[in-house]
């Protein structure tokens, strides 16, 4: 038997799974707006940004340990929502030139990180990393270069600009001086949890919610035909009690004895009326009341397609049938509810 523990620790992780993608295709349709913190001495960055309309001398601190100094006011207010790039000087990082087959420019991920303990000091698990475009070389060999800093070194800056509530954080750096000009390399990125959080508790309200009007449309499909099989009942009691009541009447009057006939007539018409309606109506509709008045037949009652039930009707030979009242659907029904007449052949002559 599978421990409620384990249970919540896998529909916990479910969930982040389900928070991640959601988070990353929100990321792929609202582009949220770009701005690059470029540092110029060690722990201050200029904000790169046409939005943000600072003095060029403006900049945002950062002490080593993440504490924030200074942040211009135009910036504060850009950067929550925003995907900031951090851009880190080079002087942070190893640089190692590699030279692999072109063949494993496909899965060059991988190779880096088995290897990055041999390449730096660090292992994959305390380094950021990344690494320049690869070029082609001679036929069959690519080229590029390795960076990788400590990871203690970078997660100060990037807690402290998620902290400020941005959407994510990407850390970057450029090869050193005197290389030739390339991209610039991409060693660490991030989105705020501050926002997978908000994803996540929207899913869990979701399911919550999915859960509870599930349980109480269940829950009024039960009431409805409980109420419906006690109709059901008191109706057979009825017609059995008109049987009785004509079977006793030998010695009545004459007027009692038309009376009687008239029960006797009417009474059996109904239950067949009653049973071709059973018969007809789709499971997922329930009559609520039930009359027929001379031959003229009126149900009120719930179902989740109202027109449907006028072509049922006709082809069960009932004809004339229309709404006498407009269908409407309220939030404590499972379905609509229908207001339908419909004109009924009773049987003539007697009968045994």
């Amino acid at each position: 038997m599978i421990a409620p523990s384990a249970i919540a620790e896998g529909f916990s992780s479910w969930i982040d799974g389900v928070a991640a993608v959601a988070a990353g295709w929100r990321g792929r349709l609202t582009s949220p707006r770009r701005i690059a913190l470029v540092e110029i001495e060690k722990g201050e960055f200029a904000v790169d940004d046409d939005d943000v309309c600072e003095p060029l001398h403006a900049r945002i601190k950062i002490e080593a340990d993440g504490t924030i100094q200074h942040v211009p006011a135009a910036t504060a207010t850009h950067l929550p929502g925003s995907a900031v790039e951090l851009f880190l000087r080079p002087e942070r990082f190893v640089f190692q030139p590699l030279d692999l087959p072109s063949r494993a420019s496909d899965f060059l991920g991988g190779v880096v990180r088995a290897q990055i303990d041999r390449l730096t000091p660090w292992n994959a698990n305390e380094a950021v990393f990344g690494w320049s475009n690869p070029l082609e070389t001679v036929p069959g060999r690519i080229a590029f270069t390795l960076a990788a800093a400590p990871l203690a070194s970078v997660t100060p800056y990037v807690r402290a600009i998620t902290d400020l509530g941005v959407y994510s954080v990407a850390a970057l750096t450029h090869l050193p001086d005197g290389d030739a000009p390339a991209t610039p390399i991409k060693v660490f990125e991030r989105q705020a949890p501050g926002d997978l959080r908000r994803i996540r508790r929207a899913l869990l309200y979701t399911l919550v919610g999915a859960g509870v009007a599930a349980v109480a449309a269940l829950t009024s499909a039960e009431v409805i035909s409980a109420d419906l099989s006690g109709q059901v009942e008191e109706l057979t009691q009825k017609v059995a009690a008109i049987r009785a009541n004509n079977g006793a009447s030998s010695n009545i009057t004459t007027g009692s004895i038309a009376a009687a006939q008239k029960y006797k007539h009417d009474a059996p018409s109904n239950v067949l009326i009653l049973e071709t309606l059973s018969r007809i109506l789709p499971d997922h509709t329930y009559v609520t009341e039930f009359q027929v008045e001379g031959n003229k037949l009126k149900l009120v009652g719930v179902t989740r397609d109202a027109p449907s039930l006028i072509g049922l009707l006709e082809k069960a030979g009932f004809t004339r049938a229309s709404f006498f009242a407009p269908t409407t659907r309220s939030p404590s029904q499972p379905g609509e509810q229908f207001n339908i007449e419909a004109m009924v052949q009773l049987p003539t002559g007697p009968r045994s």
